[in-house]
């Protein structure tokens, strides 16, 4: 799926640059009231300008969404990923203590789990 918005968007973005180097500036429109020759093109003087305004705004657009479309899709793939999720669950030691402990031998004191120092 994102492949498929990513090439779309890749063909908006040339279309637009395309689009907007075709046009004219504004001074261009001068030279065709003053016969340039571009009052006999296909669209007329006019005519070719809102044609591209309005291809180059559709394109626009078109851009527009799939930056957001493939900005959502990237959320979404890294939305469980966080900073700390390569990094092993740290486990606690906690030594098991005897249920059954031995008879102390003669001349031996039995050591306490509370007699050792923390």
């Amino acid at each position: 799926m994102s492949f498929i918005i990513l090439v779309i968007h890749v063909l908006a973005a040339l279309g637009v640059i395309g689009l907007v180097l075709m046009q004219h500036g504004k001074g261009a429109d001068m030279g065709a009231a003053f016969g340039s020759g571009s009052s006999g093109s296909l669209f007329g003087a006019s005519g070719s300008a809102n044609f591209l305004s309005r291809t180059t705004a559709i394109f626009a657009t078109v851009f527009f969404l799939t930056s957001m479309g493939l900005s959502f899709l990237q959320f979404e793939a890294t939305r469980s990923m966080g900073v700390m999720s390569d990094v092993p669950a740290a486990t606690s030691v906690v030594p098991a203590q005897d249920t059954v402990s031995e008879p102390a031998q003669e001349g031996e004191s039995e050591a306490k789990v509370d007699d050792i120092p923390k």
